[in-house]
């Protein structure tokens, strides 16, 4: 029998998200992050609604400061890595993203 992993549902949704010659800012994928974490009924009590709208916006801001500070670790691994490769102006091009 197949069965999801834990907190997995079978009605799974794949949304495509595009840019135009750059990536997803922290900002753009903690909306979708969030959007996937918290869930707010339409027909939910308004003051409900209004926790819930507060709890969501302060759980994106969370998202969007530690993807920030992922970026800015795995630039250093990068960094490093080239400064190992004997590249240090692409090294310094990385720093400076």
């Amino acid at each position: 029998m197949n069965t999801p992993e834990l907190g997995m549902s079978n009605d799974f949704k794949v949304e495509v998200v595009t840019t135009q010659n750059r990536g997803h800012s922290p900002e753009e994928v903690a909306e979708l992050c969030i959007d996937k974490i918290v869930g707010i009924s339409a027909t939910a009590d308004p003051i409900i609604r209004q926790q819930a709208q507060a709890y969501k916006t302060q759980i994106e801001q969370v998202i969007v400061y530690y993807m920030k500070q992922a970026i800015k670790s795995d630039r250093t691994t990068v960094y490093n890595a080239l400064l190992d490769a004997g590249q240090p102006k692409l090294a310094d091009l990385i720093r400076r993203l």
